[in-house]
């Protein structure tokens, strides 16, 4: 949903035209944006671990780093693995939190909070113009339900989540890492769900979907297996595609190349049929 992240050479005094990448030179240690997310929020806190995502250098452009000033103060979340969430004063109200991990540039994200807006989503990652594309998109549509995160989902989960304060987990598209020496990189693993579990109320959603077949089936392999975790289909298979999911743009080119898209839709169940 955003411009081109291509950016002219101009000269510095040259005005900004809407939508074109923004460039400015800081001063060493001069944050990319004074009042924006922090480039390493959880700092040197934790121990070193394999991430399941690697952080992408993209240009900013001049809409989102606009988005980025003016809303991270409002809008946004720093991971730092400081303090633990109260997601009453987060979202200034009672609803029900969702949290979706990895949200590219938010297209999607925003059309189903804007869909369902009796529902609060915290949406995490870690690509800078997505954030402030996701935040342009809220105050554009007037979503006071999306909150962004920035920074590690797993420091999250474990050190700034409450047990049961999740009603639902989205992980859409994720890096499927198809390399087999990178398998171990993947995010849907078990230790991942036995993390997850303990922050999502019985009942919830844990709701993936991936273009890449070899990782659906590890997903699928891995979400049958947990004891905390029942399918929702019948079958034990696949999902078809829910109508709330939007199809997204990086979805509808995997598909106008042949992908298949596998949906899966997992339940957690509660603690006294779980381990």
């Amino acid at each position: 949903m955003s411009d081109s992240l291509n950016s002219p050479d101009a000269p510095p005094s040259a005005p900004h035209r809407p939508g074109a990448s923004i460039r400015h030179t800081r001063a060493k240690g001069e944050p990319r944006f004074p009042d924006g997310p922090r480039a390493d929020p959880a700092g040197s806190h934790f121990e070193r671990r394999i991430r399941s995502f690697q952080p992408r250098r993209s240009r900013v452009t001049a809409g989102q780093a606009d988005a980025l000033q003016r809303l991270w103060p409002k809008w946004g979340l720093d991971i730092d693995g400081q303090r633990v969430i109260d997601f009453g004063e987060l979202f200034g109200n009672d609803r029900p939190v969702v949290l979706e991990i990895g949200f590219g540039m938010g297209e999607a994200t925003a059309q189903m909070a804007a869909a369902d807006p009796g529902t609060n989503v915290l949406a995490v990652d870690v690509h800078t113009p997505g954030q402030g594309n996701l935040l342009n998109l809220a105050d554009r549509n007037g979503l006071d339900n999306v909150r962004v995160g920035n920074g590690d989902a797993i420091i999250l989960l474990r050190e700034m989540l409450t047990p049961d304060s999740l009603d639902g987990l989205r992980v859409y598209f994720p890096d499927p890492w198809p390399k087999k020496r990178h398998h171990k990189r993947r995010l849907i693993q078990p230790e991942f769900l036995s993390l997850a579990t303990t922050r999502l109320k019985p009942g919830a959603i844990v709701h993936c979907a991936t273009d890449w077949e070899p990782y659906a089936e590890q997903m699928l392999d891995v979400l049958t297996a947990h004891p905390d975790f029942e399918n929702t289909q019948a079958d034990g298979g696949f999902a078809p595609r829910p109508e709330f999911r939007p199809l997204t743009r990086f979805e509808g080119q995997g598909l106008d190349k042949g992908h298949v898209v596998n949906d899966l839709l997992f339940r957690r169940v509660p603690h006294s049929q779980g381990r």
